[in-house]
C-alpha cells in the first residue's frame, strides 16, 4: 500500500491558486497569478529537487494542473535538470472528467470517481503518491479522509483572495510537525504526518460545588 502526500506552494493565507503564472488559473476573477516566481531560489529548487527525486514515486493530478504540466515539462529536455528527468519519467495518474487521451508520457488516466479511483491506486501501488497543485482533486482527497501527509511550502506573502487549500467539509484529522526548514527567501517548508483523529479539551473552569 502507498502513502499518499500533498504538496503545496501555499501563501501565509492559505491560497494555491495560480504561483507560477498571471494566466495559469483566472477562476473567479483571480489577479494575483504568479505570486510565487518572486521567492524562487536556489534553496526552494533544491528543496523540490529533494522532495523528486528521493522522497517520490508516483504523480497524482488534476485535470488543469496536468495541463499546464504536459504543455511545460516535456519541452525541458535538458538532462542536467533533475526535476524535468524525474516528472518526464515518472508514473503519473490523472483525475479527470473530461479527458480521453494522455500525451505526456507515462501518464495514466483514473476511470470512475476520483475518491473511489484514488483509494483504489493506493491499495494497488508501493512507495509514495504525490499530488502537486490540483486543488479540486485535494479538496475531493480530504472530504474523503485520503491524504496521509502534508509538504507545505508557505510564502511570505498575503493576497486577500484566492483558491485555499483547506475547505470546509475536509475530514478532521490531526497532524504532528515531522520536520521543517526555510529558504533564504522566507518560505517555510513544513512536513505534516497523519497522527489519528482530532483531541478535544477544554479551557473552562470547574464550577464550584
Amino acid at each position: 500500500m502507498s502513502k499518499l502526500i500533498v504538496t503545496a506552494f501555499l501563501t501565509l493565507d492559505g491560497v494555491m491558486q495560480a504561483p507560477g503564472g498571471p494566466d495559469e488559473d483566472v477562476d473567479r476573477g483571480f489577479e494575483h497569478g504568479g505570486w510565487q516566481v518572486p521567492y524562487v531560489d536556489d534553496d526552494l529548487m533544491s528543496l523540490m529537487t529533494e522532495v523528486l527525486e528521493h522522497t517520490t514515486d508516483h504523480l497524482l493530478l488534476g485535470r488543469r494542473t496536468y495541463d499546464i504540466f504536459a504543455a511545460y515539462w516535456p519541452r525541458v529536455t535538458d538532462e542536467n535538470n533533475p526535476i524535468a528527468v524525474k516528472l518526464n519519467a515518472m508514473p503519473k495518474y490523472v483525475a479527470s472528467r473530461t479527458l480521453s487521451g494522455l500525451e505526456w508520457h507515462n501518464s495514466h488516466l483514473l476511470k470512475g470517481e476520483a475518491a473511489e479511483a484514488v483509494a483504489r491506486l493506493k491499495e494497488e501501488l508501493d512507495g509514495v503518491i504525490m499530488t502537486q497543485g490540483s486543488g479540486d482533486l485535494i479538496h475531493t482527497l480530504q472530504r474523503h479522509d485520503l491524504v496521509d501527509e502534508y509538504r507545505l511550502l508557505v510564502h511570505p506573502v498575503v493576497l486577500g483572495s484566492g483558491k485555499r487549500l483547506f475547505a470546509d467539509g475536509a475530514a478532521p484529522a490531526a497532524w504532528a510537525l515531522t520536520h521543517s526548514r526555510s529558504t533564504a527567501a522566507g518560505v517555510q517548508y513544513c512536513v505534516y504526518e497523519r497522527t489519528g483523529k482530532p483531541a478535544y479539551g477544554s479551557f473552562a473552569l470547574d464550577e464550584e460545588e
